[in-house]
């Protein structure tokens, strides 16, 4: 696939100019939405016979680089003391909490229920059931839909959903050989036949197995995937760079400007309180030109510059029934409409999620690419965005691996991320669904947009997009 697409979409750039314009419209144009609200003038999204589902609220703890203040603590530490946030910011009773949901992606073993341990942690009655989803970076926005569909079956009024992701410490195990010798040993009953097993162990059987960041199908990693789709689809290291430039600029931006609204502060013990994100960093062009292929060597166009970075994070949201929110008291931020999950290759498409899934979800929805005033979409790497944007954009993908007459369009980088993302945030691969809606929200009241598009791509070749509205003001 990926000379064929190399071949056809050459005619398809994304220049250096092109990239440079974009980021100075992406600087100023927050200004401008201010300043000018959008009409609203399309009709809401609700549906005879189903349930509004809405959104309350949605906090996260600061997203950490991993090593840095998080690194002593465990999942559920981080994940407590999001939900413990929530609680704090709307008041909510725990015993009106009719269930708790969380993503996570690396499993600390300890606490495989991820979403219980941090519940009772936080305080919640014992009696408040509470599960854990994985989905890859998808993981969180599996856990909120989740929640959308037992509100919307009448199961619950109000969800917690969330993820947690902690990659300061992962799960690292001995050897199968020697797992394998170590169960047989604890099953020995004789002398004799304890030291014969310990007889057989060889110095390899010591060799510790890593959690790696890959696919099991394909044994490759997403860095290899992302540096191989952008040169698919011709984007050029420059471009990756000054795309990466443009989120930590634009993050740097939000943050300083009180934009980030979602973020609670968390008391570390033993440490100082942590109140903002620390790998918000903008540098140049000419320092991150220094920066060596991560991944495909020497000749490849991926960095750690143009990379999301190993983070560690947690994020929560309330979710309810609209009659529910209203019943006690609060004024949601948002409506949660139409979702779908894709999935396709996961070798050759593995990080193209956003490209099939925004089509799928505006036509659910019965919008168009114009109808949508603000897009948040993950950025796993700034060329698996640029590639996704591309492929949009293409007829002829369009055409001929997704089935379709015609393409969807890319959307326009004047609403696009324009608070910074994954590049510049940070990426707990269990939380970030989260962040990416309640952004989505905060960003349609600051910018007088009523529908968002979040959309993100996950590995094992998934992906998944949700339509939010802005709830009226």
């Amino acid at each position: 696939m990926s000379s064929m697409l190399s071949s056809a979409l050459r005619n398809l750039p994304v220049s250096s100019a092109w990239a440079a314009g974009a980021l100075a419209r992406s600087l100023s144009c927050s200004s401008q939405f201010q300043a000018a609200v959008q009409p609203q003038t399309k009709k809401t999204l609700s549906k005879t016979g189903v349930k509004n589902v809405v959104v309350v609220e949605g906090v996260r703890i600061p997203f950490l680089q991993s090593g840095t203040t998080y690194a002593d603590l465990m999942p559920h530490d981080l994940a407590r003391a999001a939900l413990q946030g929530l609680l704090t910011r709307t008041s909510v009773p725990r015993d009106v909490v009719d269930y708790i949901v969380y993503g996570t992606v690396i499993q600390e073993v300890k606490t495989s229920n991820v979403a219980r341990e941090a519940a009772l942690g936080a305080g919640f009655s014992d009696k408040t059931p509470a599960h854990t989803v994985t989905m890859a970076c998808i993981s969180s926005n599996q856990a909120m839909t989740t929640g959308v569909g037992m509100i919307a079956a009448g199961q619950c009024d109000v969800v917690v959903a969330g993820g947690v992701e902690l990659m300061s410490d992962v799960p690292i195990r001995h050897s199968r050989k020697m797992r394998k010798t170590m169960l047989t040993l604890n099953r020995a009953k004789t002398l004799g036949q304890k030291l014969s097993l310990i007889s057989k162990i060889r110095p390899d059987y010591f060799a510790p197995e890593l959690p790696a960041v890959a696919e099991f199908s394909t044994s490759e990693t997403m860095g290899h995937s992302a540096d191989r789709l952008a040169a698919a689809f011709g984007v050029s290291r420059l471009e990756q760079d000054e795309y990466a430039l443009r989120s930590h600029t634009l993050a740097k931006r939000a943050q300083d400007e009180g934009l980030l609204q979602d973020v609670v502060p968390f008391k570390v013990p033993g440490k100082d309180t942590v109140t903002k994100d620390n790998g918000i960093r903008p540098s140049s062009l000419e320092q991150m030109g220094k920066l060596k292929p991560a991944f495909v060597k020497p000749y490849g166009t991926v960095t750690a510059a143009n990379s999301s970075f190993l983070t560690d994070g947690a994020s929560a949201m309330l979710i309810m029934s609209e009659e529910k929110a209203l019943a006690m008291g609060y004024k949601p931020k948002a409506y949660l409409r139409d979702f779908v999950y894709v999935s396709q290759d996961p070798k050759d498409q593995l990080l193209l999620g956003p490209t099939y899934a925004t089509p799928k979800v505006l036509e659910k929805a019965g919008l168009t690419l114009s109808d949508i005033h603000v897009f948040e979409f993950h950025e796993a790497f700034a060329g698996q965005i640029l590639a996704n944007l591309k492929a949009m954009d293409s007829d002829w993908f369009a055409q001929n691996y997704m089935g379709r007459k015609s393409k969807v369009g890319a959307p326009p980088l004047d609403k696009f991320n324009t608070w910074g993302g994954s590049l510049s945030l940070g990426h707990p691969f269990g939380a970030t669904g989260c962040r990416l809606v309640i952004t989505a929200a905060h960003r349609l009241k600051e910018e007088g947009g009523q529908y968002g598009l979040v959309a993100a791509c996950a590995a094992g070749g998934q992906g998944h997009a949700m339509i939010v509205e802005l709830y009226p003001q």
